[in-house]
């Protein structure tokens, strides 16, 4: 059974930094595109960055030059620095494992709450 499992989320004031941790276990770790989502209140989920393993990262145009995306495959885990937060970077933020490659669907984390204040 694939697991993942956020840590790291928690409150900053504007212009600080957070970093997130997903840790995946049950899964050919390497092979797979890993990514993190955020759900602001009253927003849709999307898609602030993903990484696959030896590729060139990607970034939502709001996150760029603040946000960036990592991982450890040796560690099966996959990271989001997240630097300079804004207060539109509050929400929940979700590790996933991106479908495609050893699963069909994309596979979700729990969520963790980021929440910038002023």
């Amino acid at each position: 059974q694939v697991q993942l499992v956020e840590s790291g989320g928690g409150s900053a004031q504007a212009g600080g930094s957070l970093r997130l941790s997903c840790l995946v276990s049950g899964s050919d770790f390497a092979i797979n595109a890993m990514g993190w989502y955020r759900q602001a209140p009253g927003k849709r989920r999307e898609l602030a960055a993903h990484i696959a393993s030896g590729g060139d990262p990607y970034y939502l145009d709001s996150v760029k030059g603040r946000f960036t995306i990592s991982r450890d495959d040796a560690k099966s885990t996959v990271y989001l620095q997240m630097n300079n937060l804004q207060l539109e970077d509050t929400g929940v933020y979700y590790c996933t494992l991106l479908g495609g490659s050893q699963f069909p669907d994309d596979l979700w984390g729990q969520g963790t709450q980021v929440t910038v204040s002023s």
